[in-house]
């Protein structure tokens, strides 16, 4: 039963671990999908060749953002005007679940990849959207002194949700071409043909799957707001959303927040979207490697977003965006520093050193202790910026602050990678993948030097 947080009290456990559960089903779409298998694998083998399947990836994801950028205000105005969230998550979740299941046919060398690069720009749009209303639900949870740990919690679970869905591809799904046999050494189950590379491709239904068994507890328990007179409702919503716009400017600390966590989450999105393909294209990495380095960030990821929420809950949220930031940008300049013949942009004095993969792991870890905390204190920064009635717009805002670059970090590394990979220069593949990757740097110095304007509220 939904009750009254503005009065101290909570919704049910069985509401609250419904609700916690949506991160537990949706995170294997950001692990197996966007990070550590399915990328990186259409980077090195659907693609004509790496930097190419980088440039793709990047414009895919790159339209999906643009599209959740165009659409999530007007939406989320319009759900605060007709009350109820889940039939918007359900709505965008039967997108996500079909454009997944789609990858399925990302066969290797594929000739035409419209059908692959469209499933990917409309699973974005569908999975991403489902978790715009998903969090507009958590206000009306607990009181306002419990979101820290709320999100945090819920956090840390979706990143054990990526880990055991990242073990169970890896270990019995996904199989190297040579040897035909998975991460722990066995043949894939259900005849998987390792030539085919089915494994890595299945991973697209098997995050569909998943998220449809896993997302069924927040629609059975979790508490949603009453319908509201549905006549009227988009006019109302677009009042108000126009009413929100044109007073936003002179409400500093909360268009300060958004225009920081659109540069700094994109930055995130990127560095999360372009990291495993990084690794494949320039350290040579396997996708095995790959997703042994996803399973590293996704234990740090967990315990840095639990850890987060309690100093969150501790401290406020904004001295945990702000740590993050700058963990996240040092994680960042490792990243690019680091070739198979360098190290902080240093030579190795030794070839077949194994310095450049201890590094880029220990840039993962940071990677996924930082992003996992930033990621749930930022949602509960948000809900200090907005009136309680006017949540849902907020997290339309939100999502529009973060893909209104979105498209732009994905565009952006997909035209330096490309600029860097133009007959004007001498570089190669490699050094044209690690120059790429240079704007998302940049994304997160930005969202630093707006973040002192922003205010929290007293825990």
């Amino acid at each position: 039963m939904k009750q009254n947080t503005t009065q101290g009290l909570r919704a049910s456990r069985c509401g609250i671990w419904g609700w916690m559960l949506f991160d537990w089903a949706q995170q294997p779409f950001h692990t197996l999908i966007v990070t550590f298998v399915f990328a990186p694998y259409f980077a090195a083998a659907v693609a004509p060749n790496a930097a190419r399947g980088q440039e793709l990836w990047g414009l895919a994801t790159g339209i999906g953002g643009l599209m959740i950028a165009l659409c999530s205000p007007i939406l989320g105005a319009v759900a605060d005007a007709s009350g109820p969230r889940k039939p918007w998550v359900f709505a965008f979740s039967v997108v996500g679940v079909l454009a997944c299941i789609a990858l399925w046919y990302a066969t290797p060398g594929m000739q035409d990849l419209t059908l692959v690069l469209v499933a990917i720009a409309l699973a974005v749009f569908g999975m991403e959207f489902a978790a715009v209303f998903n969090n507009a639900m958590m206000p009306d949870l607990v009181p306002r002194s419990d979101l820290g740990r709320l999100s945090g919690s819920a956090w840390g679970l979706g990143y054990l949700g990526g880990l055991v869905s990242l073990v169970l591809v890896l270990g019995f799904m996904s199989a190297s071409p040579e040897t035909g046999r998975t991460l722990i050494g066995v043949e894939p189950v259900f005849g998987l043909d390792p030539a085919g590379r089915e494994g890595d491709r299945a991973a697209g239904p098997f995050t569909a799957l998943w998220y449809m068994v896993f997302v069924l507890p927040m629609f059975l328990f979790t508490p949603d707001r009453p319908h509201r007179r549905v006549a009227g409702a988009v006019r109302r919503g677009l009042h108000q959303l126009g009413t929100t716009l044109r007073e936003l400017p002179s409400e500093r600390s909360y268009f300060s927040f958004l225009l920081s966590s659109m540069f700094y989450r994109d930055a995130l999105n990127a560095l999360y979207a372009f990291g495993g393909i990084y690794a494949a294209g320039v350290l040579g990495w396997t996708i095995t490697q790959v997703g042994l380095f996803g399973i590293l960030a996704n234990i740090t990821g967990a315990a840095g977003a639990w850890a987060g929420g309690r100093l969150d809950q501790r401290f406020g949220p904004k001295l945990v965006v702000t740590s993050s930031i700058l963990t996240l940008s040092f994680s960042c300049l490792l990243v690019i520093s680091t070739t198979r013949s360098e190290v902080l942009f240093v030579p190795l004095g030794q070839a077949g050193s194994n310095l450049p993969d201890v590094l880029f792991f220990l840039a993962g870890a940071l990677i996924g202790a930082a992003g996992g905390a930033i990621q749930a204190a930022s949602r509960t920064l948000l809900v200090d910026q907005a009136p309680a009635s006017q949540v849902a717009e907020a997290f339309g805002l939100y999502a529009l602050s973060g893909k209104a670059t979105t498209f732009i970090g994905p565009f952006a590394v997909a035209a330096a990678t490309g600029w860097f990979s133009s007959a004007a220069f001498s570089f190669s593949p490699q050094d044209a993948q690690r120059l790429g990757v240079t704007p998302i740097l940049a994304l997160f110095l930005v969202g630093l030097l707006l973040l002192p304007m922003v205010r929290s509220r007293a825990q």
